[in-house]
């Protein structure tokens, strides 16, 4: 097993009038040459937009991105022709492709939202845009994986970007433990803490800490005190 721990307060920053958000990898003014990804997964980050304001119309080119709302409401508008609110529990992912403009903004006057933000290379370039978006039933991540988006090709009921990886969460009660087992060996899986605190591979994982696994297909996860928590399984190269 080969680890890569990255402590919640070793992440990056961007602090603005309204917004504040959080990288796990390098972007925006926040660089770390040993942080730039994890295997295909380039983005990785936790945002929480003040009421009525947001990210204007900008775009995005090969790239597949995931947003997943924790906590308020968002409103998404898109050169595609989408205007879709997202709110607690739902998953959207957009596959930029050739090119696609969008925006982003809390649907609210008055509540903040919070929500990750994450990318991933996909497996081709100059693929044609899409959108989708879904309400998963919290109930379904329980002591479980409950599996978010997977591989275009596969047959679930997730959502589905272009490239072999696959996005869970789970929420455990503490001294609850789950063996995650990876889709596809020789991926590597990249574990979010949203809430709580795990160990996993003996590394003790506290809230919005993150921690990468390769070379090992399968691991434990055991719950210490109550927890959620993110599974990106993702292609290494």
């Amino acid at each position: 097993m080969k680890r890569i721990y990255h402590a919640a307060d070793s992440r990056g920053s961007s602090k603005l009038d309204w917004l504040d958000s959080k990288h796990s990898f390098s972007f925006a003014d926040y660089y770390c040459p040993e942080r730039i990804s994890f295997g295909t997964l380039r983005v990785l980050n936790d945002d929480i937009v003040k009421p009525g304001m947001g990210f204007g119309t900008h775009p995005h080119q090969d790239m597949e991105i995931i947003s997943i709302l924790l906590e308020g409401a968002m409103v998404h508008k898109d050169s595609s022709g989408h205007e879709e609110i997202l709110k607690g529990n739902d998953v959207q992912v957009m596959s930029a492709g050739t090119g696609i403009m969008h925006s982003e903004f809390n649907a609210s006057a008055v509540d903040e939202v919070h929500f990750l933000q994450i990318w991933i290379f996909p497996d081709k370039k100059g693929l044609a845009p899409r959108y989708d978006q879904k309400t998963f039933d919290d109930l379904g991540m329980d002591n479980s994986f409950q599996l978010l988006v997977a591989p275009m090709n596969s047959n679930n009921n997730a959502l589905k970007i272009n490239q072999n990886a696959f996005v869970s969460r789970a929420r455990l009660q503490k001294d609850e433990f789950l063996d995650y087992q990876q889709n596809i060996s020789d991926n590597g899986t990249y574990i979010f803490v949203l809430e709580g605190e795990v160990v996993v591979g003996e590394q003790l994982l506290q809230k919005k800490d993150g921690f990468g696994i390769f070379w090992d297909a399968k691991f434990k996860v055991e719950c210490t005190e109550d927890a959620q928590l993110i599974f990106l399984e993702i292609p290494m190269c």
